[in-house]
């Protein structure tokens, strides 16, 4: 029995248009890439050999890191159709989900939406992948406001397996979860988030960088034992507890003193918001009170912490940091 495939279009053969078309391509659908730069015929080819080498490179490195065979990556590749933008509208018309990823130029996106609004069906979904407008600055520029949503993917996109969804009031929540099992199906771990400036990651991510800089501003520490802190400290304890899963864990009360402190003793922006206070106020602490961002009353506590650790310990594993029994001693 065939499965029908569901046809996917790309407008913008950029680094993030890319890497879009290599998540698709990658999973098994074929995906076409629309360049939608107006260019004269040879630099179009030029251009065009450009996009299709970096596809090619980027399943090449996944070969050589040993997750694809050679023939596999042929495969994918072949399931790559790019297209200009006067020769994609066929394309366009058999479309039922598009991604817009031109450069972050509010006129350039006008354009683009007022054209993939006049070539796609109606039922087809239509997504921004922007990293700077909201979904509801955007959604007025596409005809049928309902089938527009935001789909931020992570760089690398064809690898990172989140994208940040993000929707306005006219969103039809049928678009939204259309959107979402697809993404599912090509292995992505989506999540859907409100409209507001930097949706998840980018506004936890814009935080942290700019605190790491701050304290190499401040001589705090080298730029390479801060690197070495986040990645040995947070960065695998995060890969395995949320971060309010972790304030849960170590408890809501002990970051609100901790944040009292680091403001008085830094600056103001440490401050904990008024929910740790209220959580902390109502005995809502995490773990210990069988509450806190989660609730935990009904959860077998100890069972829950076991597949945490457990999973804590792959990590170590992976990563060679596993702490070994008698090392001390082997050392000596």
């Amino acid at each position: 029995m065939s499965i029908e495939l569901p046809q996917v279009s790309v407008v913008g053969a950029g680094r993030m248009g890319e890497g879009i078309a290599l998540a698709f391509i990658h999973a098994g659908l074929p995906v076409t890439l629309i360049d939608i730069k107006e260019r004269a015929e040879d630099e179009r080819d030029d251009y065009f050999e450009r996009v299709r080498n970096n596809i090619r490179g980027e399943l090449l490195m996944l070969v050589r890191l040993g997750v694809l065979q050679p023939e596999q990556a042929d495969i994918a590749l072949s399931r790559l159709t790019l297209q200009t933008r006067d020769r994609a509208c066929e394309a366009l018309r058999r479309c039922e989900l598009v991604f817009e990823a031109v450069p972050e130029v509010i006129e350039a996106k006008q354009q683009t939406f007022a054209w993939v609004s006049e070539h796609v069906p109606a039922s087809a979904i239509i997504a921004s992948t922007t990293s700077t407008f909201l979904v509801t600055e955007l959604s007025e520029m596409v005809s049928t406001p309902a089938r527009f949503v935001n789909a931020h993917w992570l760089n690398p996109a064809h690898l990172m397996p989140l994208v940040e969804v993000s929707r306005s009031a006219a969103t039809c929540p049928q678009v939204v979860e259309r959107l979402l099992q697809l993404l599912k199906r090509i292995g992505k771990v989506p999540v859907v988030c409100n409209p507001v400036a930097g949706y998840i990651v980018p506004r936890i991510q814009a935080l942290a960088m700019n605190e790491a800089a701050r304290m190499v501003e401040e001589g705090v520490a080298s730029a390479e034992d801060i690197d070495t802190a986040v990645r040995i400290g947070f960065g695998l304890r995060f890969s395995v507890l949320g971060l309010l899963e972790f304030i849960d864990w170590g408890g809501g009360d002990i970051l609100y003193y901790a944040s009292h402190y680091l403001s008085g003793a830094l600056a103001p922006r440490f401050e904990s918001p008024q929910v740790i206070a209220d959580n902390m106020h109502n005995g809502r602490n995490g773990l210990r009170d069988g509450q806190g961002f989660y609730d935990y009353r009904e959860l077998d506590v100890e069972a829950y912490k076991q597949q945490r650790m457990g999973a804590f310990v792959q990590k170590l594993a992976s990563s060679g940091l596993t702490p070994a029994f008698d090392g001390a001693l082997a050392q000596a």
